[in-house]
Formats: C-alpha cells, structure tokens, sequence
C-alpha cells in the first residue's frame, strides 16, 4: 500500500467502532454462553468477523480488514477492559485470516468465495484454540463435532452479513472512489 488516505483511515475507524460494538455486545453474550453451555460457544465467534469483512468487501484495500478488526478490538474493551487481550488479539487474528487469501493474490481477485473460505479456515483455526483450552478429554466426539460445525458455520454467516452490508453501504456511494480496485473490474459481491 503506497499511500493510505485520511478517507480510507476513517472508513476503517468508522466501520471498526461499529463492530467493537456489535464484539462488546457479543461478548457478554458470549460470556453467559461460556457459562451455561460452552459447547454453544461458536455461535458467538462470528461478531468479529463483521468489521473485518465489511471494511474489506467495501474498500478492496490492503490492510483495511486488519485494521478494522483492531480498531473494533479496541472498541469492544472499552466496554469490557478486562478482556482488552481477547478483543484486541481476536480482531488483529480474524483481520490477518481474512486477509490472507486476498494477499496471496496480491488483491487482485476479489471472488465472493475468497471471502468464505478465509472465514471457514479461520474458523477452524480458532476453534482448535479454544478446543486445546478447553480440553478435549472433558467432551465427547458428538460434542467436540457440533463445537466445530458452530465455529466454521457462524463465521461464513458473518461473513455473508458483512458482505451484504459492504453491498448496501456500495449502493449508496460510501466507498467512491475509497477502493484500489477500478469501478469498471469490480465485480458485483
């Protein structure tokens, strides 16, 4: 990225507040979750996905995904300081998954599936993370699956989410002339 400008930082800044947002909410949701049933715990991972994804189906730049997810970090821990490790360190992880395909195309594709398949293996990803934390012995086969499916599935529905907000947020003129990517080779998300 050559140069960022002042309208793209704020379209990122924007974007991640109301994602830290929609994090802080999910995360006490996410809290009671862990409490009464933490097999269910996926469904809540999902949240911060969206800034990530909208930011980045929005402007089509180099690390706007990135650093979104950070800034919607930063907002979710205002509201709860004591998980500022876990908003912040999700938000820099799920920006730095969703990405990865995108970089290793050298932003050149913009395909729909790239979108979903970074979702999916991210999801994966984290799953593996909180299933060593939570010790796999604890559970049996048939949960640990259902545990997965949750983690792969609620991060492809965000991902769908925040591709149809990008979409809306597109057809009212938001992102002229934010992203790197001509209005001619952009192809319908």
């Amino acid at each position: 990225m050559n140069r960022v400008s002042t309208r793209v930082l704020l379209s990122c800044a924007a974007i991640g507040v109301g994602g830290g947002l929609v994090a802080a909410g999910s995360g006490y949701f996410a809290g009671l979750i862990a409490a009464i049933a933490p097999m269910l715990y996926g469904i809540t991972i999902g949240a911060h996905f969206l800034p990530s994804v909208v930011a980045l189906a929005l402007l089509r730049r180099p690390g706007v995904a990135l650093l979104t997810g950070v800034i919607a970090g930063l907002v979710g821990a205002a509201f709860a300081p004591m998980w500022l490790g876990r908003y912040v360190g999700t938000g820099l992880l799920v920006g730095a998954l969703i990405e990865l395909p995108f970089l290793i195309s050298r932003y050149r594709r913009w395909s729909p599936w790239l979108f979903y398949v970074s979702a999916a293996v991210a999801g994966v990803i984290l799953a593996g993370g909180v299933f060593i934390a939570l010790g796999a012995e604890h559970y049996s086969a048939p949960v640990w699956l259902a545990y997965i499916a949750l983690f792969v599935a609620s991060p492809v529905v965000f991902t769908w989410i925040g591709r149809v907000i990008a979409r809306a947020l597109e057809r009212t003129g938001v992102a002229r002339q934010l992203s790197s990517s001509t209005a001619g080779a952009r192809k319908r998300l």
